[in-house]
Formats: structure tokens, sequence, C-alpha cells
């Protein structure tokens, strides 16, 4: 069990004010083609061409305001953009996660930003714009909603938790089934699907579930919501010395007791996926 707290140099103090800025101007651009979506014929909704010059724009913009506000740092983007830095910061950017939600009508999509530094994820910004929701923290900054602070979280209650779920679509049936079949037989305990990995993690940072359980998660996904979580708390399972940006993630995250109940079905899906690669 890994936790980001207080292990790496906290960036500058006004770093999460330009990045709430970026994050919501990003989120205009967004819901400008979200709205043009809603009004599209039913017989034309679900397209994925609008939702991916849509990501490009955004991701166009997330890319060019980081470079002028943080011009030695790297950037490392879902839609390809990738700049080496002269520092050993890198942006890790999801211009909009939850893209299905996004083209379906949905409010549960998000705009990523994360910035990773010495082998983790140390800062974070994710901004829901449908909802008008933004949380930011790290490492030295506390975590806050909509410019608010985040209350610590609840204990553990096994009685009333619940945790997210994210299954990427190469993952094998057999894997995602035990997931389904482990949190429910064997935790006997809830759980959601909301679509979009950053939302699943801002859940958590809400107290409306108690972790997320991932398998096949991009880098992009989480790398904003682990450091919100870890200033309040929440530690993760993975070692991201020896974790590539590219690669896919099987992971959890959630309190200490959570994590031990969990530890069981990561060991056995893990494995199953490292047979299949």
């Amino acid at each position: 069990m890994t936790s980001d707290v207080n292990t790496a140099t906290p960036p500058d103090r006004t770093i999460d004010a330009i990045v709430e800025a970026i994050a919501r101007e990003a989120g205009r651009i967004a819901l400008a083609h979200f709205g043009s979506l809603l009004t599209l014929p039913v017989e034309r909704k679900g397209h994925l061409d609008r939702v991916t010059d849509a990501d490009r724009e955004i991701e166009e913009y997330l890319v060019a305001a980081l470079r002028e506000s943080f011009p030695d740092d790297g950037i490392f983007g879902e839609e390809g953009g990738h700049i080496k830095g002269v520092s050993e910061r890198i942006w890790v950017i999801d211009p909009i996660d939850g893209t299905f939600n996004f083209v379906r009508g949905s409010q549960y999509w998000a705009i990523s930003i994360g910035l990773f530094e010495n082998h983790r994820p140390i800062f974070g910004t994710i901004f829901a714009p449908a909802r008008d929701l933004m949380i930011t923290g790290g490492t030295g900054i506390a975590a806050r909603i909509n410019g608010r602070p985040m209350p610590m979280l609840p204990s553990f209650d096994l009685s009333r938790a619940s945790t997210g779920i994210g299954i990427h679509p190469s993952v094998a049936t057999d894997d995602r089934l035990e997931v389904f079949r482990f949190v429910s037989d064997e935790l006997r305990i809830n759980f959601r699907c909301c679509g979009s990995s950053a939302l699943s993690l801002m859940e958590i940072a809400m107290g409306e579930t108690d972790g997320y359980v991932a398998l096949g998660d991009s880098t992009w996904d989480v790398m904003a919501g682990l450091p919100i979580l870890a200033s309040l708390g929440v530690s993760h399972t993975i070692d991201w010395k020896h974790v590539d940006l590219r690669e896919k993630l099987r992971f959890a995250c959630g309190s200490a007791p959570f994590l031990v109940g969990v530890r069981p079905l990561l060991d056995r899906v893990a494995l199953a996926g490292q047979r299949r690669d």
C-alpha cells in the first residue's frame, strides 16, 4: 500500500489557482461541444466523431495553456500530446474523461489535470463542467471543492460501504466477472460504475463511496484524482516507480481497511492479467 502524502517536493502555492483557471476555460470549451451534441437529432446521438473533435480541441487548449504557464514542464495527454520538458515535472491530462457519458448527454464527465514528479502524482484538479464541480489538492495543498476546504473522510464502515468500479473494455470477461463476484459475495458491499474514472475518484473525495477498483485505467484517468485523495488520507496500491505513463493500471484506492479487504481480489486479477499479457 502506498500513499502520496508528503513524499515529493511541494509545488508552488500559486499552482492551484493557475490550474483551476485553465480547467475552467477548458470546461467552457467542452460545454460548447456538449450543448451542440444535445441538439442533435436522436438518430445521430452517440456518434463519436463529435466527441473526438471536442477531445482534440480541449487538449490543444490545455497543452497551450500549460506550456504558457509552466514552460519548463513536460506534458502527456490522452489524445497524443506528448511534449518533453526540461524539468522533472510532467502534466498528465485527460480532456474528457467519460466520453461515452458525454456523447449520450450525461453530466458524468470531467476534465482531469494531474502533475507527475519524482515518479508519483503530486497535484491535481478535476473539473466536472456540467455539474459545476471542481476539486483540487495534492502534496502541500489541502483538498478543496469549489474553493471550500474538503472535510476529512469518515471511517470505513463495512455495513454501509460502497465502492466504485472501473473496467476497460479490453479486460477479459473472467476478470470482469471476478471483480463483481468478489465485491458482491465476499466483501458484500454495494458498488457503482459511473463511467468516468476521474469522477469515481471525486466520489471518494466527496464521501459518496469508500473506494475504487480499476482494471485497465490509463494514467491520465487517475493522475489528478489520486493526489487529491492522498491529501484526504486515502491510499492506493500503485507502485509508480515501476509504471510507464503509457501503461494500463490495475489497482484499488481507499482507506487502509478497504484496501485490506480488496487485496485478495487484486492478487487474483493482477496475476490473471499478467498471464494473458
